[in-house]
């Protein structure tokens, strides 16, 4: 399964609630279509570098979070019609990390020469 990374500007609303739902489907799709999450990290709330439109509303403030999983490709489409449809996404985007875990970690060696 090829490893992603999912980048996601959702709208802000003063109650954390909204985040916490939004983020917990997203990963319980992953899981229920036998993926794994790897890790799940926020990264606040701030002021988008421009007004952006979505679902007939413009936003200036959003919330940036971060999901690391891997997941086959037909996951990854029913990931995107999620975020499609979901009135609290403003923008997303995944990133495809690697395919093999030497994509993604690169080993160090483990003995040192001494002279």
């Amino acid at each position: 399964m090829p490893f992603y990374q999912l980048v996601c500007i959702a709208a802000h609303y003063p109650e954390y609630k909204h985040i916490k739902d939004l983020v917990t489907r997203v990963a319980s799709h992953v899981l229920k279509e036998g993926g794994v999450v790897r890790k799940l990290d926020s990264w606040g709330t701030c002021t988008l570098p421009q007004r952006m439109r979505r679902n007939k509303q413009y936003h200036t403030i959003g919330d940036y979070w971060t999901m690391q999983f891997d997941a086959s490709p037909t996951t990854l489409r029913g990931l995107n019609t999620i975020m499609r449809h979901d009135p609290r996404v403003i923008r997303w985007t995944n990133l495809k990390i690697g395919e093999k875990v030497t994509d993604v970690r690169q080993f160090v060696e483990k003995t040192v020469d001494r002279i």
